[in-house]
């Protein structure tokens, strides 16, 4: 009698699938300082970067490698790029968002138009050849407006490389600056304001002789445009979407 409870045990143990545990995914963020962590010295500056760690499960890790003032040439010339590439495993996603520092032909960290499509390319080929998701996103747009309260696209040149490359190499698409500057419009002139880091003289003592910044976001506004790129990952349904923290 118990030979045969053991047997069938035995049998139950074999038939039954057994639950199996949950595979961790680790989400890179490569980028500029529209993503990266800040240092307490800025705050309330915050990168979109920073609310977009607590979107997944504990499947997930966000490993925010976005430096600021970075662009995808130096991005790799300081030696960024290659640690990324290097421990990349299957499964694994890398978001890829340059083009602020790229396009400014007065800064150092300036890129012409072929070599920020060529590194685009690397970074594409690259974690494809780890076995890894790239993903790429058009730059977060700045908050600048005309005369008669339109939004005035500032990466259009730029961002449009973003759009060709992911269509040749066949990656998801994350237009976020479409989608920023149709939400900043929606929001207008002055709403705007509140998503970025703006503030008067005395009101924050990190920036005691106030700050007029269009470019980086505050608290609220990094979270408004993480949202931007979760929504991103859902149209592209994605298989980090399953990974979404249910509430």
């Amino acid at each position: 009698m118990k030979l045969i409870l053991l047997i069938t045990s035995i049998l139950l143990i074999t038939l039954v699938p057994q639950q199996q545990p949950k595979q961790p995914i680790k989400v890179y963020l490569i980028g500029d300082s529209t993503i990266s962590i800040k240092d307490t010295k800025a705050y309330p500056e915050t990168g979109w970067g920073m609310p977009f760690v607590h979107f997944f499960d504990s499947s997930v890790t966000v490993d925010n490698r976005a430096k600021n003032g970075r662009s995808t040439r130096t991005f790799i010339e300081e030696g960024l790029w290659q640690p990324v590439a290097d421990n990349l495993q299957a499964g694994d996603y890398v978001f890829i968002q340059f083009g602020h520092n790229d396009e400014v032909e007065t800064k150092k960290s300036y890129t012409p138009k072929d070599q920020y499509r060529a590194n685009l390319i690397r970074f594409v080929q690259e974690s494809r050849k780890q076995q890894a998701i790239p993903v790429l996103l058009t730059p977060v747009a700045r908050r600048q407006f005309d005369e008669a309260g339109k939004i005035v696209g500032t990466h259009d040149t730029y961002a449009a490389i973003v759009r060709e490359v992911a269509k040749s190499q066949n990656v998801p698409l994350i237009d976020l600056d479409r989608q920023s500057q149709q939400l900043l419009q929606r929001l207008g002139m002055e709403g705007s304001k509140h998503l970025y880091l703006q503030l008067a003289p005395g009101e924050h003592p990190n920036y005691p002789d106030g700050k007029d910044d269009n470019t980086h976001f505050n608290e609220y506004g990094a979270r408004l445009m993480a949202q931007l790129v979760l929504a991103g990952i859902k149209e592209n349904k994605l298989p980090l979407a399953d990974k979404v923290v249910k509430k």
